[in-house]
């Protein structure tokens, strides 16, 4: 006889007739709907209906499932994987499907038991309420009814549901009140009273809908040169950030997430090693947002889905974490989505498919990875949102090829699903230059949408001279192809020079120390006449040349080196000092001239 905790009044039950690692298996029709959550076991374990045919039903199991046996009662619940939106999400850290990791560790200690429920919020807590809704008054789908302080940096903007429209037929008073408690009562149009609380239920893997979608037209600002100015990634945008062992692509998440102008992040640590993700905890939790000087994770939720815990919950956070993003967007605020990694998202979807014994394609992923890369990075967006508030979600998603090879089935696919693309290369993370983005390797398709941004708001020259900077790097790798072959001393004097400013733009440009106070992120104006200092250089040194001086002579003044020292020497509020550059660059050549006149 099965011990059942549950009522006897459980709308669907079925019994479990074979299990294969996280996937069940189950006879006959037990009459549960597709992407319907189940509860399995004597355990409760949480579990998905991810295949239904007249004879047989197959559930992912988010937990381990050992110990389980055949006979074994699942239990329906009737509605579909679903995350709880409420004041709270932010500054919070959860696991895969939305359990809070704070409040499991109270009940179970470290290690998270199975079959562990706790609300994903904390339902006792008061948040201050400040009612915008009034009384008789009609409110259409998505309607921003209240306000909620949920952290110092961020206002919650609490809505009605999108399925939801009627009149107002009374409110209740500002004041403290729970996220379940009632905060208005609707007329629906159907005659139906509804009572509206601060929470919402939400499907996490159908994107919550918006009333338009805009094209890019503005970046999302990063602080670090090499993104802002070669490689830039719009507001409602995608990028990919692929790159080997150790070649820094939770440093970049972690200087995008610290830096970047986005109202919120919601960092995805799927599948990533658990001393990598603690390390993200620890530091999040100690840094202080520079633009409003509180607590970075005020205004960041964290979900930790680490490699030790259950491959089918990793497929999950994914979607989780977009679905709290799009919750956001919807209120009016740019997020940001840092996804770490999506590789080890795909190897949790191999390992599923191999379970359910389905015909693997390349790699051994299954045939339907592209499809699935696809709706994920579809949900990106600049969105009008139904209340008629602007809003985006930018994706960044960590790509981990086996070996640095670009070639592989996840990379490949991600790349024609993202309009930006940051390739990470070992030999410059060996070389010590950081972030260890490859010039070569690198595209955003962004650039052309943004130039407009970009000339009205830092300078009509600024998308020129970032060209101008690409071409000279593009002469620097065409000329060192020869240098390997038979030296640099054959050269003629001008492709010394570009030898030589290339090297400056590299070393004093596109490499950026994120532990120095004033280079780990560099406002837009700096980055703008930081080129124009090389790009004058350049110019100056070019008609140098063109009167004969070698390069030699012009090696001896230190000047490339002094130029390299911008980004160090001139604080990010002292932005006029960078003129005194191009008096060292007008002295420099008066020099040259006056002693090999």
């Amino acid at each position: 006889m099965i011990s059942n905790t549950q009522s006897t009044t459980e709308p669907k039950t079925g019994v479990i007739s074979g299990i294969n690692g996280p996937v069940i298996t189950l006879e006959g029709d037990p009459g549960f709907q597709m992407n319907e959550m189940v509860y399995v076991g004597k355990e409760n374990l949480v579990g998905e209906v991810i295949g239904l045919a007249s004879d047989r039903t197959t559930i992912q199991v988010y937990e381990e499932t050992s110990g389980i046996r055949p006979g074994e009662l699942v239990y329906g619940t009737g509605a579909p994987v679903s995350v709880t939106l409420a004041p709270g999400i932010l500054n919070n850290i959860f696991d895969g499907i939305e359990r809070p990791l704070s409040e499991i560790a109270k009940s179970g200690g470290a290690y998270i038991s199975r079959g562990v429920h706790v609300d994903s919020l904390d339902t006792e807590k008061k948040w201050s309420v400040h009612m915008l809704a009034k009384k008789d008054s009609q409110l259409l789908p998505g309607s921003i009814i209240a306000e909620v302080q949920e952290t110092r940096a961020i206002v919650h903007k609490v809505m009605i549901p999108p399925s939801m429209e009627g009149t107002v037929l009374n409110v209740v008073s500002d004041g403290d009140y729970t996220i379940n408690d009632p905060l208005l009562t609707l007329l629906l149009p159907d005659g139906t009273k509804k009572e509206v609380t601060m929470t919402q239920k939400w499907p996490i893997r159908i994107p919550r809908p918006t009333a338009q979608r805009f094209p890019a037209a503005q970046p999302l600002i990063t602080g670090q040169r090499i993104l802002d100015t070669l490689f830039p990634l719009a507001k409602g945008g995608t990028a990919a950030v692929p790159g080997g062992f150790g070649t820094g692509k939770t440093m970049t998440q972690h200087q995008i997430a610290k830096w970047s102008d986005a109202d919120i992040i919601i960092y995805i640590g799927c599948g990533e090693r658990g001393n990598e993700m603690t390390q993200v905890l620890e530091e999040f939790s100690e840094l202080i947002d520079p633009k409003s000087g509180n607590p970075l994770m005020d205004r960041t939720a964290l979900i930790a889905n680490t490699s030790n815990m259950p491959v089918a919950a990793r497929e999950a956070s994914l979607y989780s974490g977009l679905t709290l993003a799009e919750y956001y967007r919807d209120m009016g605020y740019h997020v940001a989505i840092m996804a770490d990694s999506t590789s080890r998202w795909a190897e949790a979807l191999r390992e599923l498919s191999g379970r359910l014994e389905e015909m693997p394609a390349e790699e051994g992923f299954p045939a339907y990875l592209a499809s699935r890369l696809s709706a994920f990075y579809e949900r990106a967006g600049m969105m009008q949102n139904l209340n008629g508030t602007e809003g985006s979600v930018t994706i960044i998603g960590a790509v981990s090829p086996q070996g640095g090879d670009f070639s592989e089935p996840v990379t490949m696919n991600t790349k024609r699903f993202v309009r930006c693309f940051w390739g990470l290369d070992k030999s410059l993370a060996y070389a010590r230059h950081f972030p260890a983005i490859h010039w070569l390797t690198s595209y955003s398709e962004y650039l052309g949408d943004l130039s407009h941004w970009y000339s009205e708001n830092v300078s009509p020259k600024f998308v020129d001279d970032r060209n101008r900077l690409m071409a000279i790097l593009n002469q620097e790798s065409s000329l060192m192809e020869i240098v390997k072959l038979i030296g640099s001393d054959v050269l003629p004097d001008d492709q010394k020079l570009t030898l030589e400013i290339a090297r400056v733009i590299r070393l004093g440009f596109l490499q950026q120390n994120a532990f120095h106070p004033d280079d780990t992120c560099v406002s837009l104006d700096k980055q703008f006449k930081m080129m124009e200092v090389i790009l004058y250089l350049y110019k100056r040194c070019r008609s140098l040349i063109a009167m004969g001086m070698p390069m030699s002579v012009l090696r001896r003044e230190n000047i490339f080196e002094k130029i390299i020292s911008i980004k160090y020497d001139v604080p990010n509020d002292k932005l006029e000092l960078i003129d005194n550059y191009m008096k060292a660059v007008d002295d420099f050549y008066n020099t040259v001239m006056e002693k090999n006149a």
